[in-house]
């Protein structure tokens, strides 16, 4: 009798293990919408090529699931009306799980798309991480229950930012500058707002929009800033029109400090290095993270001969396969309601996925470029230059509230 009930015992045991791995050994395709080609490129092939150096080293038995990933480029050329030619592609393909970042017109199409597919379309649901488009209203007004940010969002980075700038005391004139969509517009808007509260002396001596992805020749805004007298200017720009803006501050001589989000983007690093300017950062991660992922950064700068800098995709393939353990499928509906509320241990400690709007709840961090040296030795775009931490603003400093009003199916 004894023997009959260790045996039964022993075969449900195996039988839960069983249920907890169904989805162990399989391939989850994810689909990568991004621009591949255009001004935009450079950095669309890096983020391409970090998601699939991810996929390969969170596979297997490196995720809780023990599912393979593989992640497949689709080129959106930077346009929200090819990033829903792309999703229709992908869905077409019996691909269920999309990423996107590199632009909020085209977060808010996919997110939309998606959303209106999985109505229509029971049973063959598609689950959006959003790993890079800031736009605040992802996650408030215009959330949705299919759409996940792994980024923090503007007003996160920018209540960080202004809590940075509040305490240095040679700041008193300020130029924002931005490209001019809804990003350029909430990192000014936001900025602003901040600022005023927490530094009303602050004066703004410049507020300017310039369209994204045209201007080949940034020293009239150049001009423009000198002239106003800043002695510190913020900016949300990122890629080419970031790297362009540097090269023009560099060729004017104008050297007063930078307050930036997307600094250590592709290409950018490079133009820092031709000045000698302060250029601070605000963001989830930095260049000089120690353990898994600093070992990771190393690993990918030797393989690629390029920088790994988006961390997002690290947490967000934690995020999938913890949560496809949780759920024991790898259904995206399953998913999706065990993503809600999961804690996980990211690069940078535990991090929350917030249930009321699918924003991940994380610190943020100020860092500088400065020489690499032996306490901050990554050699960023091998300029002989890094990304310093000088800062960590703590979940309480950077989360912001929300207006999100989830439907949930």
């Amino acid at each position: 009798m004894r023997f009959g009930i260790k045996t039964l015992t022993a075969t449900l045991a195996l039988a839960g293990m069983t249920a907890a791995l169904a989805q162990s050994g399989e391939t989850v395709k994810i689909a990568f919408i991004d621009p591949l080609s255009g001004p935009f490129a450079n950095v669309g092939q890096n983020q391409l090529q970090s998601w699939q150096f991810i996929a390969e080293k969170k596979s297997g038995a490196n995720n809780a699931a023990g599912v393979q990933f593989e992640v497949v480029g689709f080129d959106n050329k930077g346009s929200p009306q090819e990033s829903l030619t792309a999703l229709k592609s992908a869905i077409d393909q019996g691909i269920r799980y999309v990423v996107q970042g590199n632009g909020s017109g085209a977060a808010a199409a996919i997110s939309q798309a998606v959303a209106k597919h999985n109505s229509r379309n029971p049973g063959s649901e598609v689950l959006y991480l959003n790993y890079a488009a800031v736009d605040p209203s992802l996650t408030n007004e215009a959330c949705s229950y299919w759409h996940f940010r792994l980024d923090a969002d503007t007003s996160m980075k920018m209540q960080a930012l202004t809590s940075f700038m509040a305490d240095r005391k040679d700041i008193t004139k300020v130029y924002v500058i931005g490209q001019n969509y809804s990003h350029g517009k909430q990192v000014s808007e936001f900025f602003k707002k901040g600022i005023a509260q927490k530094r009303p002396d602050i004066q703004i001596v410049g507020d300017e929009l310039h369209p994204i992805a045209q201007v080949k020749d940034f020293s009239p805004y150049v001009a423009k800033i000198k002239q106003s007298g800043a002695n510190a200017l913020v900016t949300g720009n990122w890629g080419t029109d970031l790297t362009l803006l540097v090269k023009a501050l560099n060729d004017a001589g104008l050297d007063i400090p930078l307050y930036t989000y997307y600094a250590p983007v592709s290409g950018t690093p490079t133009a820092l290095a031709g000045g000698s300017g302060q250029v601070y950062v605000v963001s989830y991660g930095h260049s000089n993270h120690t353990g898994e992922l600093g070992d990771l950064t190393s690993e990918f700068q030797k393989r690629f001969n390029d920088d790994y800098y988006t961390y997002a995709t690290y947490n967000g393939a934690t995020l999938l396969g913890d949560a496809m353990a949780k759920a024991k499928s790898t259904d995206p509906v399953k998913v999706a309601a065990a993503m809600e509320g999961l804690t996980i241990k990211g690069f940078n400690g535990e991090t929350t996925m917030r249930a009321d709007d699918h924003q991940l709840q994380q610190g943020m961090w100020i860092s500088k470029w400065q020489k690499a040296d032996a306490q901050y030795p990554y050699n960023v775009e091998k300029t002989g230059y890094t990304f310093a931490p000088v800062k960590y603003l703590d979940l309480k400093t950077s989360s912001t509230s929300t207006s999100c009003n989830m439907k949930r199916p």
